[in-house]
């Protein structure tokens, strides 16, 4: 129960692929479940140093995005991947409506549930967190070009936030930062949209190329940057 003026959240912390959804991990090889096709590498290990240096509550899915996207409406037909980055998601062919729905319940609304609940229990005590996405990409997809960016920060509509922290981010000459990169930030129904933009808090989702936070000690060092970029942003907001 902490006074944090943020609240993490990893939507793609994990590989995990429940037994419930697939006895042999959805046709999947451990190699394949290891790529980022399946969750985003270094994104839950950075989340939680984060979350120490800021002693912030954190809250992260328990399964892969292959089973369901956290971060996609339910109603996005990639919301359950058939084919990612090349490679075909066998087991998430030819899904019934049923499993599709139990998918969602159990999963997704389940986490986003979480979420919700954190946050309304905040309002209660006339707290409005500010939410901090932790993402990671791939330094390239297969068919794509290579992404230059260190770190990218993202936003939709609401640029009161995100703009803060470009601008602390890009005060480090040596770090290349994307704006809007390597995705935009307007995806409908996603995690910051749904629980960010709705109830009118600062938000930013911040995206950190995975082959930088693979390891702890990378893990580390982003934590320590984007917690001092969090720190001066959110004294530079005017109430």
């Amino acid at each position: 129960n902490c006074n944090s003026k943020f609240l993490l959240l990893c939507d793609h912390a994990t590989n995990r692929i429940p037994e419930s959804i697939s006895k042999n991990q959805l046709g999947l090889t451990k190699a394949q479940l290891d790529q980022h096709i399946a969750f985003d590498i270094g994104a839950k290990g950075t989340a939680i140093e984060l979350s120490k240096n800021l002693t912030a509550p954190l809250i992260t899915s328990n399964f892969s995005r292959l089973v369901i996207d956290p971060n996609r409406s339910p109603e996005d037909p990639t919301s359950v991947m058939q084919i990612y980055d090349g490679t075909i998601i066998r087991g998430n062919l030819d899904l019934s409506k049923a499993q599709l729905t139990y998918r969602r319940k159990n999963y997704y609304d389940a986490y986003h549930g979480e979420i919700s609940n954190f946050i309304n229990n905040k309002r209660k005590e006339r707290l409005a967190p500010c939410l901090v996405s932790i993402h990671s990409f791939t330094p390239r997809l297969q068919l794509g070009a290579t992404r230059p960016w260190h770190i990218g920060v993202l936003w939709d509509k609401d640029r009161r936030f995100s703009d803060l922290v470009i601008n602390e981010l890009t005060k480090h000459k040596e770090i290349c930062v994307g704006k809007n990169k390597p995705y935009t930030g307007n995806l409908k129904g996603d995690t910051l949209s749904k629980h960010g933009t709705s109830n009118n808090l600062l938000h930013v989702l911040i995206e950190i190329r995975n082959d930088l936070i693979s390891e702890l000690v990378g893990q580390k060092k982003w934590a320590k940057i984007i917690e001092l970029a969090l720190k001066k942003s959110i004294k530079n907001i005017k109430e």
